[in-house]
């Protein structure tokens, strides 16, 4: 599977937000019809201030195109060439107070006993990775840590946080990812307002050491 990678401008989502957003509930497991949802959300998204998204394409090989599939979809506009699909999606923005996701963290770190200096120092000047998911067909390539250098390569702010489920031993690809990259606890066993999974909170400084090549 030959991959490359591409910037997703927000003057042209209407091309590449439909696929993204298959892939990201693909990856997840969410159920169909979820991603209504989650376009309305990454739409408001695109206007945060110092908002980035970072794309993967597969060239899709001619048995791939001529095999009727739910597992990709094909991506047409004119930063694309040739036969290719998105399998993989990441994006962020600048924090700032008046985001919703900051104020869930400045609540559970008080609630764990954090002053109100110590939250400061914790939840200012960041880059918040919202989202990064690679498509279950193109995991194990590489393709996630490539879609991180990318995304943070570069960034102005002085940290990246994230939040990702809980799960036993941190026994996943998206934890095996984080640590691998130096991501540090913020904050763990947090439950968002409406989601009854714990989450955890991550954080590691800006920038990043240099990328090694390809995508291994």
């Amino acid at each position: 599977m030959s991959i490359r990678l591409i910037a997703l401008p927000a003057d042209d989502a209407q091309a590449w937000l439909d696929p993204a957003v298959h892939t990201y509930v693909t990856a997840m497991r969410y159920p169909r019809g979820t991603e209504q949802g989650r376009i309305s959300l990454w739409r408001e998204h695109l206007g945060r201030p110092g908002w980035t998204a970072i794309g993967a394409l597969a060239q899709l090989s001619p048995m791939e195109l001529r095999r009727p599939t739910n597992a990709r979809r094909r991506v047409t506009a004119p930063w694309t060439t040739g036969h290719e699909a998105l399998v993989g999606v990441a994006y962020g923005y600048t924090g700032a107070a008046d985001q919703w996701w900051n104020r869930q963290l400045r609540a559970g770190l008080g609630r764990r006993g954090l002053t109100a200096a110590q939250v400061q120092d914790l939840v200012t000047d960041y880059f918040e990775l919202t989202e990064l998911h690679v498509h279950p067909s193109a995991q194990g390539r590489g393709i996630g840590a490539a879609l991180l250098t990318a995304l943070l390569t570069g960034r102005p702010e002085s940290q990246v946080l994230l939040s990702t489920p809980e799960v036993p031993d941190e026994r996943n690809r998206a934890w095996s990812l984080y640590r691998r990259f130096g991501f540090q606890d913020v904050l763990r066993d947090f439950t968002f307002v409406g989601d009854p999974r714990p989450f955890a909170f991550l954080g590691r400084p800006l920038p990043l050491p240099p990328p090694a090549p390809g995508f291994g």
